[in-house]
């Protein structure tokens, strides 16, 4: 969309002053350190837990002097201002100090998820020019060939005795860049986000006033590493001298484990993906709970919470580009309001604009596209200056980042989110843009032309699907494959369509309009298609399809290599679980990944409940 922005005095206009409400803080903008204010915490309560995990808790003073030691060792190796330090480790307790001490370095942190395929990794390592990567033993065989020193963390090592450790500085300034985070990029390069310390206490700041966290808290840490969630999740309560939980990887994706690890733990407030946030507010829950808060964003709101929940849900919307969190509002229940929750109001010193085509604002109810000012707009992208140009614009002499995303002013002084006006999606919560997966895929020798786009899927979320033209045989596991060697599973198609050509509309662009819809007739044939052979395999293929939202999924075709990730999963254990009879777990379908081989795993436990059974209630169970 071309805007011409050749009347900035038009911009004041825009500005929408809501009415006075919750979840907006006021005051002088804050410009702190956040290493710092927990260094402060360290000195003032060093016994109060600060993160906690099932192997124990970690003290305010152990972080603070933990985070000491890495500094002091970072600077041996020359981490200094504006130096970047990758860190690839799993949640824990190491992951959290390492980044800490990056800062008390006087450096910034990038998170690596783990769980990303190696070539990802090595892209996004080489690109951030990192000035030194901190892993487990396993990541230094995993970069092998980057320029970047690869080092795994070891605390019995002389370099991290602590001798220094009392000397390492700490002033940093509040314009220095604090973390980097990596979003889809539309050439197949990610993007990465340069974030300042400033940016930070700003959504610090509004979080811990909004809502009203103090260090009798306890905030969850659960949101996948590589996602700017995490960022919220961990240093507001820091700074508040609140304590983390570290949330188990088997309670992320299960709406009735979280829900009873949220109660025990005492979590008072807690980010849930919008998925399983849609769960949670459906659910009975007890009397009792300290539970205050579910923050939830990232994907498009689809329900409102029932009456009577003890904790109040609260929509949030915001790029990475804005420091996480740009708008927010509490979400009024089912009863009190009806229609698409919104995505709320300007958050602290945030500003927002919605502007037409031509630049101009538009009016109350009017679509238009969504520009976010303010404090928590980011330095830019990473080695990126002509994409940091396009989308970060100055317009009336302020400086503000151009979402793509479209939204209208309601009455009230909310935002509704009416979608995006490119081809970027939100899978599973992450930011893709098409295009990426698109342009890794045509680089594979089989396709000679390809295309990704968006469609809706079974879990009412977005997923990828993909129509290619190929030059020789090739099968979806391939491509798959394929594609798996640099990107993330979320970024990887659901559904691979084959086509003779791609339609092309008159100006000779894709014409998304006439791509067929993903069906038996048009897929991709897979390397070794099988029909279910038993009752068993069929009822699966029966819940795999409906589930997964497409046909034709044969008994040795892997769930997780068709577009099935965790949440789907979910569903797919508890309705076979019921169908059979038995109890299904996430982890039996992750060892079990096939059709073919979960009948055997469901065989085997229904056969293993007969054998408990006396003879009559065998008898009525054969009846059934």
């Amino acid at each position: 969309m071309a805007t011409n922005y050749s009347d900035p005095s038009a911009l004041s206009e825009s500005r929408v002053v809501p009415p006075a409400a919750p979840l907006v803080s006021s005051g002088p903008t804050p410009r702190f350190v956040a290493s710092d204010v927990i260094a402060g915490q360290a000195r003032s309560r060093p016994e109060a837990p600060a993160l906690i995990a099932p192997c124990g808790a970690l003290s305010y003073a152990d972080l603070d002097a933990g985070a000491n030691r890495v500094a002091a060792w970072l600077r041996t190796l020359g981490v200094g201002p504006e130096s970047l330090v990758g860190i690839c480790m799993e949640r824990s307790f190491d992951q959290l100090t390492v980044a800490l001490g990056a800062w008390k370095a006087g450096g910034a942190y990038l998170p690596l998820d783990p769980a990303w395929p190696d070539g990802r990794l090595r892209m996004i390592v080489e690109d951030a020019a990192c000035a030194v990567v901190v892993g487990r033993d396993e990541v230094a065989g995993r970069l092998a060939g980057v320029d970047t020193p690869v080092l795994a963390l070891d605390w019995t090592a002389p370099a991290l005795s602590g001798e220094h450790a009392d000397t390492v500085a700490t002033s940093v300034s509040p314009d220095a860049l604090a973390y980097v985070i990596y979003t889809s990029g539309t050439t197949g390069r990610p993007k990465g986000v340069e974030v300042t310390h400033a940016n930070l206490a700003h959504l610090i700041e509004w979080h811990n006033d909004a809502f009203a966290v103090t260090a009798g808290d306890r905030g969850s840490h659960l949101a996948g590493l590589g996602f700017d969630a995490s960022v919220w999740e961990v240093w507001p309560y820091l700074c508040a001298g609140a304590s983390v939980v570290l949330a188990p990887d088997e309670v992320r994706t299960s709406d009735v484990r979280l829900k009873a690890w949220l109660i025990v733990q005492g979590v008072t407030v807690a980010f849930v993906p919008t998925a399983l946030a849609q769960d949670l507010i459906r659910d009975d829950w007890a009397e009792g709970t300290r539970l205050r808060y579910v923050l939830t964003g990232a994907d498009r709101l689809l329900g409102r919470p029932r009456a009577g929940l003890p904790f109040e849900l609260v929509n949030n919307y915001g790029p990475t580009e804005c420091t996480v969190v740009a708008t927010s509002a509490i979400v009024a229940s089912e009863t009190a309001d009806t229609g698409l929750p919104p995505i709320g109001r300007p958050i602290g010193a945030t500003t927002i604009h919605i502007l037409d085509s031509d630049g101009a604002p538009v009016a109350p109810g009017e679509q238009g596209e969504i520009f976010i000012g303010g404090p928590s707009v980011a330095r830019g992208y990473r080695h990126m200056s002509d994409m940091t140009a396009e989308r970060f614009v100055t317009i009336g002499g302020e400086r503000l980042y151009r979402t793509g995303d479209l939204g209208a002013w309601r009455a009230d002084g909310q935002i509704t989110f009416n979608g995006r006006v490119d081809d970027q999606v939100k899978v599973r919560g992450y930011r893709v843009e098409p295009e990426e997966t698109a342009s890794v895929l045509r680089g594979h020798p089989a396709v000679r032309s390809g295309a990704v786009v968006a469609a809706p899927a079974g879990d009412g979320g977005d997923m990828l699907v993909a129509y290619v033209v190929v030059a020789d045989a090739v099968s979806a596991e391939e491509l798959r494959a394929f594609l798996g060697e640099t990107l993330p599973d979320y970024m990887i198609p659901s559904a691979f369509v084959r086509m003779d050509t791609l339609p092309l509309t008159a100006n000779g662009k894709l014409d998304k309009a006439a791509l067929p819809e993903p069906a038996d007739g048009n897929a991709l044939d897979s390397a070794d298609f099988a029909a279910a052979q038993t009752p068993v395999e069929e009822r699966l293929v029966s819940i795999l399809e409906d589930v997964l939202g497409r046909g034709k999924v044969g008994v040795d075709d892997n769930f997780f290599l068709l577009g099935g990730h965790s949440l789907l999963g979910t569903q797919v254990v508890l309705r076979a679980g019921e169908a059979f009879g038995i109890e299904l777990t996430l982890r039996d379908l992750f060892q079990a990944p096939t059709i073919r081989q979960l009948a055997l795993r469901i065989e085997e436990l229904v056969m293993a409940l007969i054998d408990a059974m006396s003879d009559d209630e065998a008898h009525a169970r054969a009846a059934e």
